[in-house]
């Protein structure tokens, strides 16, 4: 039998925290909450391979949701997060997203739309560390500069070297992949990919782009495949050329 996926709550708001464990129970989950972010981390570190999914509020005693989610990052945690914040401003998502949050779902929020969620960062976490079913999604692979690409399984070798990638980082490849040749203008990413308003100030883009040539490019200072256009955006060349 099948263990039920973990589900870690980060809420400082008890009674919330209680209605979304209870909801979550319900539907099956094994599910821990802690009401700050130092516990939250604590917990991941003492368990680093028994939370599937962190559901991570922003403004948290002691330090707030997006240093959480950034030194999970940092320290190669790659666990789906969801931020559920009562910040609604597009700078906010921005921000969560620059820190590395799969997800972003403010405050109130309706109980399906989150469950929905929930279910699919799993879904696709589990897809891609090839724990689960695969979902019934159209065949696409690609190669280039010694990666192979598999959409659908979320499988990806470098070099011979297999290389595992957030749903982020996939969901811009694919982007740049079926684009290929094109120029892309960062307003163009952000509401294709990120599904925010172009006119945002954000540095996902480039941070994700960085991440993209740190695991494909053999010298990432100087890329051959994810170039910068200067003033225009960016442009995926699969045959690679002189950036």
């Amino acid at each position: 039998m099948t263990a039920p996926k973990h589900i870690l709550i980060v809420e400082d708001e008890e009674h919330l925290a209680t209605g979304i464990k209870y909801n979550l129970e319900a539907e099956g989950y094994r599910v821990t909450a802690v009401g700050d972010g130092v516990s939250a981390l604590k917990h991941i570190e003492e368990h680093p391979d028994d939370v599937d999914l962190v559901v991570l509020d922003l403004m948290l005693p002691g330090i707030s949701g997006y240093a959480v989610c950034e030194a999970l990052r940092a320290g190669e945690k790659d666990m789906p997060v969801l931020i559920l914040s009562a910040r609604t401003l597009a700078e906010d998502r921005a921000r969560g997203f620059d820190v590395g949050a799969d997800q972003y779902l403010t405050k109130p929020f309706d109980l399906e739309e989150f469950l929905s969620r929930v279910k699919s960062l799993l879904t696709l976490y589990s897809w891609r560390a090839g724990l689960g079913a695969r979902p019934p999604v159209r065949v696409s692979t690609f190669e280039f500069g010694g990666a192979t690409i598999d959409f659908d399984s979320f499988q990806v070798t470098v070099r011979g070297e297999p290389v595992r990638m957030t749903q982020l980082e996939m969901k811009l490849l694919r982007y740049f992949v079926e684009n290929e040749g094109r120029v892309i203008p960062r307003r163009e990413l952000l509401e294709n990919v990120w599904g925010m308003p172009g006119h945002v100030n954000t540095r996902a883009p480039d941070q994700f782009i960085r991440r993209l040539r740190k695991t494909f490019e053999c010298d990432p200072v100087h890329p051959r495949h994810f170039l910068t256009i200067r003033d225009a955006g960016y442009r995926f060349v699969a045959a690679g050329e002189d950036g």
